[in-house]
């Protein structure tokens, strides 16, 4: 045999051995479908965004306080004018109310409505009418003194031009709109923060376990301290990367021109801006403890760094089926849905941040923080049992409790 073939042999066995060391096992199919995986939680959560921007729509109403009579002349004529528009440009739904003793009194009532956003309210003469807008509604006003300029020439054909007045009307509590805007931003950046930072657990056993300082840390402590010191020591490493960001960020924000600034503080959580910062900082937190416990569970059990690299995959499809599930959370508060991420120990740091921006209760909240904690405990204990029975080869063990009466 020569030396060519003697080389080519060699180098197509070393080939074949790769190939089907890295082909040959479950967690390729994962890597092999992932264009697929990916696309649909990415339809997912994009159909959640969506319907959380159209559920925010539907809950925004225009009011008009009219008559009766009027009602059903004015009714034909929004209907008649609502379809020349698309259907993603057309104006809120147009809502009634029978003038009281005092109108304006009653329009301001129906700005302070807590079930619906109302955009604008009309009321007055019809020839003569007064218009409450809330602040950020640019076309809802205009659109009014057309429909009750349609209505008042089909009423008296050749009638005179309706001459409004316009007036700004700020709405008394939070916006549905802005508690939805908010919620996702909230499972978004907590979404995004996770996926950037908390997949960097997985590797942090690998280098000790093959050097073999794993062995002795567990014998001088519980494998359990083990492993939850490792967790705290990633997650400050976490903590000083969003901090350093956020006070970049921070800097940057305070340099936006108005219109952006006020954009941005139209995103109104339903429990108030320090409160949410404060929970979003502790549920961001809660998600990084508990992702990072996984999978520092499931990376100690890969001995390679092509282990570890394979193992990527699957986590970040975990992190992406969270988003879309606390995204849908997000969008319909109060739902089966909803309560099934605010359960799931997973999902649920994402979804009660959404839930903060869309509910005022505090107590849920405190719940939610002791059941997360409870799982990040579980988590890390059935991790460092995996480990002592899977690497160690030791047995089960006794929990390290049982371990530190005995002696």
């Amino acid at each position: 045999m020569t030396r060519f073939r003697r080389t080519l042999r060699q180098t197509l066995t070393i080939a074949r051995r790769d190939f089907i060391a890295t082909v040959f096992t479950p967690i390729f199919l994962l890597f092999l479908f992932a264009p697929i995986l990916m696309g649909s939680f990415g339809a997912i959560g994009g159909i959640g965004a969506a319907s959380m921007n159209d559920g925010a729509a539907d809950r925004s109403r225009l009011v008009a306080i009219v008559p009766p009579a009027t009602a059903a002349v004015m009714q034909g004529q929004d209907s008649r004018l609502r379809a020349l528009f698309r259907r993603d440009e057309r104006p809120a739904p147009l809502a009634f109310q029978t003038p009281g003793r005092d109108m304006r009194a009653q329009a301001k009532a129906a700005m302070a409505d807590r079930d619906h956003d109302v955009d604008a309210v009309l009321y007055g003469p019809l020839a003569t009418p007064t218009i409450l807008a809330a602040p950020g509604t640019r076309r809802a006003a205009p659109y009014l003194e057309t429909v009750a300029q349609a209505t008042l020439s089909a009423q008296a054909p050749g009638a005179v031009t309706v001459a409004a007045t316009r007036e700004r009307a700020a709405r008394t509590g939070t916006s549905i709109g802005g508690q939805h805007q908010s919620g996702f931003f909230a499972v978004f950046g907590i979404f995004f923060l996770t996926l950037f930072l908390a997949g960097q657990v997985v590797g942090t056993m690998a280098e000790e376990r093959n050097n073999k300082v794993v062995e002795i840390l567990a014998a001088a402590v519980p494998l359990e301290a083990v492993f939850f010191g490792k967790l705290i020591g990633m997650f400050g490493v976490a903590v000083l990367f969003v901090g350093f960001w956020g006070t970049v960020v921070g800097q940057i924000a305070s340099l936006l021109p108005p219109g952006a600034a006020a954009a941005i503080g139209d995103l109104t959580p339903a429990v108030g801006g320090p409160m949410f910062a404060l929970l979003f900082a502790a549920y961001f937190s809660m998600a990084y403890l508990l992702l990072g416990s996984v999978f520092l569970g499931i990376g100690a059990q890969a001995s390679t760094m092509r282990e570890i690299q394979m193992l990527s995959l699957p986590i970040t499809l975990v992190q992406v089926g969270m988003f879309a599930l606390a995204s849908a959370a997000a969008r319909m508060p109060g739902s089966g849905v909803a309560m099934l991420a605010e359960i799931f120990p997973l999902s649920s740091p994402f979804a009660m941040a959404g839930r903060a921006a869309n509910s005022p209760e505090l107590w849920p909240h405190a719940l939610a923080l002791l059941w997360q904690a409870v799982w990040v405990a579980l988590f890390i204990m059935a991790g460092a049992r995996l480990f002592r029975r899977g690497v160690l080869k030791s047995g089960s063990g006794r929990p390290f409790w049982r371990r530190r009466a005995r002696a």
